[in-house]
């Protein structure tokens, strides 16, 4: 059975976990990058991510593994590995076999934990990271709320999904927007910028979106992308939210979507009614986008018009996220 999609797995930084979910000597089995991981807090605090599978004997590290100081230990025979990937201590060995004897038994992934996230760098060839995490700086200060997330499991790639942004007709007939936004577009290497001032539909004093179109507001969105794995847009109205999404590949047919939103605390009670409702709006907008996402195909030479948007630059820009060896590309 043929695949939907014939791309390898864009490279970058890519969300794992929220930070608040591990904590040391934590131990967890994950699945993205179409790999099984292992995901461990050591007990000085630092997060790691390797291969899951044993070279000993194969078990799972993330199912029954346990950390013993900075190393985590098989739950089949307790062999142990750093951080790094390397083996630390075999309990019933006198000596380290010569496979791993000084060599990276397990791959290793880079991780930073920035924005209350924990991030892993996945390249095809293992390359070193070439871009950072974007820090932002409302999800470090104490003036704004705690992030409220919503995340969503979808058969789609990361591709497609950021693609949505660029095509602006949709917009008008799948959000039923009142009118095509007007949008500028800056590249300028991993990262994407979109300023978008468009008319929006009008709530009321409850909060109550008016869906049909008859009444409208202005509303302005920064947009920015930072490689294929992290978006970062504040929403300006009458009241301001920002929401950080991340978008992580957990095979090559299908992605983890999270949401992430924050408001400032100083806002009004009434402003926030309407921040609330708006980020509602906007996790409506996702779950009018999926079945379009999970059904569609992607062409690769579409038949574009004058009206839908910077489709073909979006694309082009993307491009330098693919190692483009896709023999080796899981």
């Amino acid at each position: 059975m043929s695949k939907r999609y014939d791309q390898p797995i864009p490279f970058g930084w890519y969300a794992i976990e929220y930070s608040s979910q591990l904590k040391a000597g934590e131990v967890k089995p994950l699945r993205y990058f179409g790999k099984e991981l292992v995901l461990y807090r050591s007990d000085s605090g630092e997060a790691a991510v390797l291969d899951a599978y044993c070279p000993h004997l194969g078990a799972h590290l993330g199912h029954g593994g346990i950390v013993k100081g900075e190393s985590i230990s098989c739950p089949f025979h307790a062999w142990e590995f750093n951080g790094g990937g390397f083996c630390t201590g075999i309990p019933y060995a006198k000596r380290l076999p010569p496979k791993v004897d000084g060599k990276q038994a397990l791959r290793s992934y880079p991780v930073v934990e920035k924005n209350q996230m924990i991030w892993a760098w996945y390249h095809p060839q293992q390359a070193a990271p070439s871009f950072d995490v974007e820090e932002l700086p409302e999800f470090y200060s104490d003036d704004w709320s705690a992030i409220e997330s919503y995340d969503w499991s979808i058969n789609s790639i990361i591709q497609e999904t950021g693609e949505n942004a660029a095509d602006l007709a949709h917009f008008i007939t799948v959000h039923s927007v009142a009118a095509m936004p007007d949008a500028e577009v800056t590249l300028e290497g991993h990262v994407r910028t979109t300023l978008m001032d468009s008319q929006v539909q009008a709530m009321d004093t409850e909060g109550n979106i008016d869906r049909s179109g008859d009444t409208t507001d202005n509303g302005r969105l920064e947009s920015y992308s930072y490689g294929p794995g992290q978006t970062y847009q504040k929403f300006t109205r009458m009241f301001d939210i920002v929401m950080m999404g991340t978008i992580t590949p957990i095979d090559d047919q299908s992605i983890h979507l999270r949401f992430n939103f924050s408001l400032p605390k100083s806002q009004s009670e009434e402003h926030t009614l309407y921040a609330n409702a708006f980020r509602d709006e906007i996790v409506h907008q996702v779950g009018q986008d999926i079945p379009i996402w999970e059904h569609k195909v992607y062409l690769e030479s579409p038949t574009l018009c004058d009206g839908d948007g910077p489709i073909a630059k979006y694309r082009k820009w993307f491009q330098q996220f693919y190692a483009f060896d896709k023999a080796n590309a899981a």
